[in-house]
């Protein structure tokens, strides 16, 4: 009887199916007929291409979008960097508001007049506290992946930063000029609105949208909401869609269009500055 080629003291009757080497019950690899030696098992495993965190990533990308994967990527970033200061300060991580950061960085709208110009757009990647932070996000992967599709990456990127002024601009215009405003909200309800947009140019059926959206605008009402900060994003952010929609195949009216409506939200967000 053979002796196993690893072990030559154990005699057995195996042989390896691949190189037809005795093999003992230690060194037997199951396959799908009979067994396979430690080093057949080695060699097969090596041509084998494991999959890489780069084609997890471009899958990830391709899937929900790479800018909506961004941006959602840059509003966790301020999260935790936020949340780490407040704890070096002493606080709790969903305490993240408290941090100096935060407070740099946040919308206040009588400093922005004050010439802090640039806190309506900084103010649009902070969020209060975790749950503020994951609601947003979730809408963002939900809106966003859907009109990044539709839109493509440039358009949907040009109508989420138009919504981003456009709330910005509501607040400059409508809230209190010592209230504090952050959120990704404005920029989330631009995304509804453009949705709305989509829609109806599809001729598609909007009661679902529209149920969603009033809900959400009632809960706008609460207080410590922004309601003139998602009323500017909405209509923000429908109007940039209505223009890049209506000027679809014609690419330098549709920059004319965008261009003049964000030099129009500029003017309001920064129209106090002094």
């Amino acid at each position: 009887m053979s002796t196993c080629y690893r072990h030559p003291d154990r005699p057995t009757g195996v042989r390896c199916v691949r190189c037809g080497r005795p093999i003992c019950p230690d060194c037997m690899n199951p396959a799908a007929v009979g067994f396979q030696c430690p080093d057949d098992v080695r060699a097969g495993n090596a041509g084998v291409r494991r999959p890489s965190r780069r084609a997890a990533v471009r899958r990830a990308g391709r899937r929900w979008g790479p800018v909506t994967l961004s941006l959602i990527a840059l509003n966790v970033a301020l999260f935790l960097l936020t949340a780490g200061l407040a704890v070096l300060g002493g606080r709790t991580p969903l305490d993240n508001w408290s941090s100096r950061l935060f407070q740099e960085l946040a919308q206040v709208p009588v400093l922005v007049d004050a010439g802090q110009w640039w806190r309506p757009l900084t103010a649009a990647f902070l969020h209060y506290g975790l749950l503020h932070l994951a609601l947003n996000m979730l809408a963002l992967l939900v809106f966003g992946s859907e009109l990044e599709r539709t839109l493509g990456r440039a358009r949907f990127l040009t109508v989420y930063l138009v919504s981003v002024l456009g709330g910005a601009a509501s607040v400059q215009l409508f809230e209190v000029p010592f209230g504090q405003v952050a959120g990704a909200s404005t920029a989330i309800y631009g995304l509804m609105g453009a949705l709305g947009v989509v829609l109806l140019h599809q001729r598609q059926e909007l009661r679902g949208l529209l149920t969603l959206l009033a809900v959400n605008l009632l809960i706008s009402f609460l207080p410590g909401v922004s309601l003139a900060g998602h009323v500017g994003g909405l209509v923000a952010g429908a109007a940039a869609t209505g223009v890049l929609v209506a000027a679809r195949r014609q690419r330098p009216l549709a920059i004319s269009g965008i261009a003049a409506l964000s030099v129009v939200l500029l003017v309001l967000v920064y129209s106090g500055l002094g």
